[in-house]
């Protein structure tokens, strides 16, 4: 279980992500231009980093490392894989011919480290590297930083929203600046978190209420103790009970207030992360991705790609 003052490492990555943005107006023709490449970091023995499409057609399965217990992304249900990023893996694995096998991973400190533990080089001490990871956030500086994955598979994006209680805005739904009078739930140390301690002059300091996860967040909306709640869209909608409402503000002064979410790959196996680019791709096309969000009763916002 992630602890209640542990940063998720997809909120972590925005927050990473976003500084990058308001930092990089500069380089918008060459989002690299800036960066020099590191020393390659060594992997930590000789073993094989990953495995190579073939291998992975001939053992008939696709290792897909997803976030654990992080609903409604991916989690288990009764013992069994459910979520998002669960049935959109399968939809990879399916096209390449294999069987999906999930890994229920924890978050590390940051994205870099979930991408160093999950897919090219194994975390320190047990485990082992994916062949694929869901939930990766896209972007065209960031990828410059980290050569030793391939960012492809964009599927969806996400945004930053507020939960309401509908009897406690009957005209108007909620923007920040009514927190300066009502109370709004926030996961701990995330993205929703700092944008509002930091809204202008602390002034809605005293009305933030901060909770171990979104879905205790949206717990504490259901049941009144607060009367709205911030984070990313599809958590809210996924947690929102009779009488709450979902919608998507103008968010001032938000740098990074949406992002797009992919998947990585190793980077020494450049066809299977051609072939699970194209799987998403004609799963956009068909239909199939936008369905899989209708049936967790969630909005899929197109991705960038």
């Amino acid at each position: 279980m992630r602890h209640i003052t542990s940063v998720k490492s997809p909120i972590q990555a925005l927050i990473t992500i976003a500084a990058l943005v308001w930092a990089g107006a500069a380089l918008a023709q060459d989002p690299c231009a800036d960066w020099v490449p590191q020393p390659k970091p060594q992997n930590a023995s000789r073993d094989i980093v990953g495995t190579d499409l073939d291998r992975i057609q001939e053992r008939g399965f696709l290792e897909i490392a997803v976030y654990e217990d992080y609903p409604p992304y991916s989690w288990k249900d009764k013992g069994q894989p459910r979520g998002l990023d669960v049935d959109i893996g399968r939809l990879i694995a399916e096209d390449i011919g294999v069987e999906a096998r999930f890994r229920f991973v924890p978050a590390g400190e940051n994205l870099e480290t979930d991408l160093r533990n999950n897919l090219w080089k194994g975390p320190i001490i047990g485990g082992r590297v994916s062949n694929v990871m869901m939930r990766v956030p896209y972007d065209s500086a960031f990828k410059c930083r980290v050569e030793q994955v391939v960012f492809t598979g964009q599927y969806a994006s996400e945004a930053v929203a507020i939960a309401y209680r509908e009897d406690a805005y009957t005209e108007d739904p909620p923007v920040p600046a009514y927190f300066r009078f009502d109370t709004v739930a926030v996961e701990n140390d995330s993205i929703a978190d700092f944008y509002l301690s930091a809204f202008p002059g602390g002034q809605l300091a005293g009305n933030i209420r901060r909770y171990p996860t979104m879905e205790a967040a949206m717990a504490a909306l259901n049941t009144g103790e607060v009367k709205a709640a911030m984070g990313p869209l599809a958590q809210l909608e996924w947690g929102a009970g009779e009488g709450v409402a979902v919608h998507r503000p103008p968010l001032p002064g938000f740098g990074k207030g949406d992002w797009t979410l992919g998947i990585g790959v190793h980077f020494a196996y450049r066809p299977l992360s051609y072939w699970a680019d194209d799987a998403v791709r004609y799963a956009l096309e068909d239909g199939r991705i936008a369905a899989i969000f209708d049936q967790y009763g969630l909005t899929h916002l197109p991705p960038v790609r």
